[in-house]
Order: C-alpha cells, then sequence, then structure tokens
C-alpha cells in the first residue's frame, strides 16, 4: 500500500488542461485524503481484459490490478450481475437461491474443515468480523501482524495496518513482527525465525496482561514486500500462535483466487489448514463482495451469542457476480494460466537482473511478484527514488505497475489472472528499456 509513486501537486502543471482541471475538481469535491497513482495521473475511460485506456484512446498494459481478476470489463461478469439485477435484489434475511448455490461451489475450493461462509462487501469488513469471532472464541484479544503489513480501513483494522502511515497509531493489542525477509534472512531459517518473532510477541502481550487472539497474515506479505518462499515457512509460526490459544486468520485479499498459480490459496502454499480465511477484492473482479470462512467450531460460540447482519453483504447481484467470476476462473484454467505466464515473468525478471544491478532479487509465485530494487547488492540498500523513477517511467511506456514495503523500494506486479505470454513480452521489453534508461 505504500504511495511512493503518487502524484505530488507540483507535477501537475506537466498535465494537460483538461487532466489539470480533473486534479483540481476532485480536490475540491473529495477533500485532502485521497491519493492518486503515478507522477502523471492516468485519467482512464474503460478496459478491457489486461488493459485499461485513456480519453485520447491511449492503451496501458495493466500488470497492477488484481481487483479486475478475469479481466476488465468481463462480459460473463457483467452479464451475470445485469440479469440478476433486473430480477432481484435483496438482504440475507428473505430466503433467495443465489447465496446458497455460490456458497456451495466456493466452499468447494476450500479445505473440508472449513465449511461456513459469512458475506460482506469489502475486505475490511471481512477481516472486522474474523476479529470479532476470534475474539469470542478465544477471549483474548492479542493480535500479532507482519511489519509494514496493511488489513483494512475500518477504526479496528487501522490500527493493524501499520502501512496506512506513521500517524497511524497501532492499538496497544497489536504486536508487530518483522516480515519474514528471505532476501535477508537464509531461506532454510526464514521460518524459525518468523516463528521466534511470533513467540517473542505473545509473550509480551501476556506480560501486558493480554490474551492472545490471533496471527493475522496475508499470506503473501504483500505490504511488507511480497515474501513466497520457502513454501511452508510460515506453518512453525501458525502452530506457536495455537499452542498459545489463538487463531489464524489467513487474509487472502490479495493472493487468493489462484494467483498464487501453484494453488488457490496462499496458505496451501504452507500446508496449512487455517482457522478463518477472509477474501476480498479479487471475488467481485471489481463488484463490491468480499466474506470470510471458518471452521464449524470457531464461529459456534458467536454464532450463539451475536447476530450478524450486514444490508448488502450476500445480495444476490454480489452472489451473482462472485459465482460468475469463480466459474470464469475454472472454466478457462486461469490459475494454471498465472502459473505459466507467471513463471515466464520470473525467469525474464531473473535475466533482467543479471544486466541490471538495480535488480537485487525477485521473488513470487505465479502472477504477484516483487523485484526488491537495491543501490548496493552486498549491502542490499533499498532503492526507493530509482524505484519511483521505474514506476513512473513505465506509466510513461503505458505499462502500468506500482510499488510497495516500507521503503517503497520493492516493484510490486499482480496483473489480471487473464495476462497472456504476449503481455509479460511487453512487460519484460518495456522494463528493460527503463532500466537501461537509468
Amino acid at each position: 500500500m505504500t504511495m511512493i509513486n503518487a502524484y505530488a501537486p507540483d507535477s501537475a502543471g506537466s498535465l494537460p488542461e483538461r487532466e489539470r482541471a480533473l486534479i483540481a475538481r476532485r480536490e475540491r469535491l473529495l477533500g485532502p485524503a485521497y491519493r492518486l497513482f503515478y507522477a502523471d495521473p492516468i485519467h482512464v475511460v474503460r478496459g478491457e481484459g489486461s488493459y485499461l485506456y485513456d480519453a485520447d484512446g491511449n492503451r496501458y498494459l495493466d500488470a497492477y490490478n488484481n481487483v479486475a481478476s478475469v479481466g476488465h470489463s468481463r462480459p460473463e461478469v457483467v452479464e451475470a450481475m445485469a440479469k440478476q439485477a433486473a430480477v432481484l435484489n435483496t438482504h440475507t434475511r428473505y430466503l433467495t437461491d443465489g447465496i446458497l448455490d455460490f456458497a456451495e461451489a466456493f466452499l468447494a475450493e476450500f479445505p473440508a474443515e472449513l465449511s461456513h461462509l459469512m458475506l460482506t462487501c469489502t475486505g475490511s469488513e471481512a477481516n472486522d468480523l474474523a476479529l470479532r469471532v476470534a475474539r469470542v472464541h478465544t477471549g483474548g484479544t492479542g493480535v500479532v501482524i507482519a511489519h509494514n503489513a496493511y488489513h483494512g480501513v475500518t477504526s479496528a483494522l487501522a490500527e493493524m495496518s501499520p502501512s496506512l502511515g506513521a500517524a497511524v497509531k497501532l492499538g496497544d493489542h497489536v504486536r508487530v513482527v518483522p516480515a519474514p525477509d528471505s532476501h535477508r534472512i537464509r531461506e532454510a531459517e526464514v521460518g524459525a525465525a518468523f516463528a521466534r518473532s511470533v513467540e517473542a510477541a505473545i509473550a509480551d502481550l501476556r506480560e501486558k496482561g493480554i490474551a492472545p487472539a490471533a496471527l493475522l497474515v496475508d499470506t503473501i506479505f504483500s505490504s511488507s514486500g511480497v515474501f513466497t518462499d520457502p513454501a511452508g515457512f510460515l506453518a512453525p509460526a501458525v502452530e506457536a500462535m495455537r499452542k498459545a490459544g489463538g487463531l489464524f486468520i489467513a487474509d487472502e485479499v490479495q493472493p487468493g483466487f489462484g494467483r498464487l498459480g501453484t494453488h488457490m490459496w496462499g496458505f496451501a502454499r504452507h500446508g496449512l489448514v487455517p482457522d478463518i480465511v477472509t477474501v476480498g477484492k479479487p471475488m467481485g473482479n471489481g463488484h463490491p463482495v468480499a466474506g470470510a470462512i471458518f471452521r464449524p467450531e470457531v464461529i459456534e460460540a458467536f454464532g450463539k451469542s451475536q447476530r450478524y447482519f450486514n444490508t448488502f453483504g450476500g445480495n444476490p447481484v454480489s452472489c451473482a457476480v462472485a459465482l460468475a467470476v469463480l466459474r470464469v476462473i475454472k472454466t478457462e484454467r486461469l490459475q494454471e494460466n498465472a502459473l505459466a505466464v507467471g513463471t515466464q515473468m520470473i525467469e525474464g525478471l531473473r535475466a533482467l537482473a543479471a544486466k541490471h544491478d538495480l535488480i537485487g532479487d525477485v521473488r513470487g509465485s505465479g502472477l504477484f511478484i516483487g523485484v526488491e530494487m537495491v543501490r548496493d547488492r552486498k549491502l542490499k540498500t533499498p532503492a526507493p527514488e530509482e524505484t519511483a523513477r521505474v514506476v513512473n517511467d513505465m506509466r510513461r511506456r503505458r505499462v502500468l505497475i506500482s510499488a510497495t514495503g516500507q521503503e517503497g523500494h520493492i516493484l510490486k506486479i499482480r496483473p489480471p489472472l487473464v495476462f497472456s505470454s504476449d503481455d509479460a513480452t511487453l512487460f519484460l521489453a518495456t522494463l528493460d528499456e527503463v532500466l537501461a534508461a537509468l
């Protein structure tokens, strides 16, 4: 979520008058808290597949927007949305078939132990609900998260999202542990090091009289810097939290839905079955639908003591959209595409690393890739300014990416799952040009 390449006011003079007027109007109407991508923000008017188009008809290769998981303006998803909206849209307090049809198809993608689905509108709501359930089940309130994590924008989640900025105060019940940085920790030691940090965080919580409730992690650590390997490294930390009486909440909002290529979900790469899984964003291909999946024993006490109602969570239109997205992923074998094209991308990026010293590390799985940019490979010195230049120069060549990590020095690459081999070739050639120009 680090916005090192966000729009800066002093660059507006380089933009056409039409875009400068839009920016001024936006600031007047929307206020100061919003941010725009890139030194020269793009005025997008439509999208199709892996591409976005600006107001002048210029085409941009989208290598960043995982929200449009099955491609921008996907016809099957648009059709499902319109068809259901023309018939019925209401809430979950009426009996409807759509939510059950979707739940059956969706839960089939999870281990059998995870058998209850509750639907929300956003990933933030899903994580908020997961925390409520975890606190009721465990009786604890303490939560352990990773360095520079992002989990949502509600008050409860902002207190667990250090990537939102230094001005955001973390909760007294929150403990932050170092990310499992495989670029700076020997691969064979990543799991043990991360588990020790979690154990230390649990001990500190208990010392302050706070019982642990959960280990909450994005299973690819996307805001921390994209850490995927070695597969299985997460298991010892999860064991430590469960031993302490807490739960494992797998935040799959970004890594889920086949994006990692090898598995449908990030937790599966680590051989784990979480207590709670949260999903969002790509679930509706841009339509606001999200949810949480639970082990039945975890949600039992919550269900007996509290009621859950979300007016729009699980409405018939959202369920129709989510089912259409899931069917496209399965019928078009987009997980397999993510693995094949992602492998091409990772191999191509490693070849570029042999040419360009700025690339210190390439890591990822499927179509979720992090490229760490460094000024000195031996010292592994972060290169945030150079990374910002790369991101903005790629945009000027009409290829869209962003950056992540606390220093903002890691290229964050996570295109739609329909990203093709030709798209990957274009991406790699453009990045090679940009790095050579630096």
